[in-house]
C-alpha cells in the first residue's frame, strides 16, 4: 500500500512518497544523513563547520558532498559572471537572512571574491580568511538526491522525495503544478517528470521587508529584480537545483542548455520564458 511519510527537516517540510512502507532502518539511515548534511552545511547552527569556518578560516576535513558542490559552483560562477557566489552567506545575513531570522536590513554587500579565499579537493576544505559559506544555491537538491540515493537500494517500485520545491521522481509519471509566484492559488503550467528531478526557486519564498528575499545577485548583495520565479527538470535534483537559481541570471540558461536542463522562469513583470526542449505544458 501507497506510504506518505512527512517530517520537518532542515527549515523546510520533507515529504517522501513509496509504493510501500519505509522500514525503520531506512528512515534511521536517512535521518541519519540529513542530520550529517545540516551539522556540516547549515550557517544557521553555530555548531556547523561552515559556521566554525566563519570565525577563523583555516582548513578541515572536506565533507564527502563538498568536491561535488563546489565544483558545480565553480561552474555556476563562470556562467554567470559571479552572481552566483558559494560565500555570499554574509550578504545575506546582512540583508537579514542571517542565523537568528532577525530579517532586520543592514544594508548590501558584495560577497568576498571567492576564488581568492576557497580551495578544496577530496580531503580538505580551506578558507584563506574568515567568510560564510552558503550552499543553498544548490544544498537542498544534493541532500534530495542522497536520500533517494538510500531509497533506491532500499524500497521496491518508484518514489517521490519532495522537499518543499525540490524533489527527485523514480518511476512515475507524475504532474506537477508550477506555482504563480504571484498567486499560490493558480499554476501556470505543468511539468510531467519521469525518473528525474525537478526544482523550483521564487522570490516570494523566504521574502521579507520592503523588497527582501533570499536571491541575491552576490556581486553587489542586492536581491534580484528581473526575475521571479524558476523550474528546472534535470536527471539530478542537485543540477536542476543549481540551475534554478542561476536562471534568476544572465547566463543562467545557457549553462541550463550546457547540462541539458529544460526549464521554465518568470519575470517579474509576467512575462514566461522557456528553453527550447523545455517539456512542460504551459498556460499561455
Amino acid at each position: 500500500m501507497p506510504e506518505l511519510w512527512g517530517f520537518d527537516a532542515i527549515g523546510t517540510r520533507w515529504e517522501i512518497e513509496t509504493a510501500e512502507p519505509v522500514a525503520d532502518p531506512t528512515r534511521t539511515r536517512i535521518r541519519s544523513v540529513i542530520a550529517g548534511f545540516d551539522e556540516e552545511w547549515s550557517r544557521f547552527r553555530p555548531d556547523s563547520l561552515v559556521s566554525r569556518l566563519a570565525v577563523d578560516g583555516g582548513e578541515a576535513a572536506a565533507p564527502a558532498d563538498a568536491a561535488a558542490m563546489l565544483d558545480a559552483y565553480r561552474e555556476l560562477d563562470a556562467a554567470t559572471a559571479g552572481a552566483v557566489n558559494p560565500l555570499v552567506g554574509e550578504s545575506l545575513a546582512r540583508r537579514g537572512y542571517d542565523a537568528a531570522y532577525s530579517f532586520v536590513d543592514r544594508g548590501a554587500a558584495p560577497a568576498p571574491s571567492w576564488r581568492q579565499v576557497l580551495e578544496w579537493d577530496a580531503q580538505t576544505l580551506r578558507l584563506a580568511q574568515p567568510a560564510l559559506l552558503d550552499v543553498g544555491a544548490l544544498g537542498k537538491g544534493r541532500l534530495v538526491d542522497l536520500v533517494a540515493e538510500i531509497l533506491e537500494g532500499s524500497v521496491a517500485g518508484g518514489f517521490v522525495v519532495d522537499a518543499s520545491g525540490d524533489m527527485a521522481v523514480r518511476g512515475g509519471p507524475i504532474r506537477v503544478g508550477l506555482e504563480h509566484p504571484f498567486d499560490p492559488s493558480r499554476a501556470i503550467g505543468v511539468f510531467e517528470v519521469e525518473d528525474a528531478a525537478l526544482c523550483a526557486s521564487a522570490v516570494n519564498r523566504r521574502a521579507w521587508g520592503e523588497g527582501l528575499h533570499h536571491v541575491l545577485d552576490a556581486r553587489t548583495g542586492v536581491p534580484v529584480r528581473t526575475i521571479a520565479a524558476t523550474w528546472a527538470l534535470a536527471p539530478d535534483a542537485m543540477h536542476a537545483d543549481a540551475a534554478a537559481t542561476a536562471l534568476f541570471f544572465d547566463g543562467g540558461p545557457e549553462l541550463a542548455a550546457e547540462w541539458g536542463v529544460s526549464w521554465v522562469r518568470m519575470t517579474t513583470d509576467g512575462t514566461v520564458e522557456w528553453s527550447a526542449d523545455q517539456k512542460a505544458e504551459l498556460f499561455l
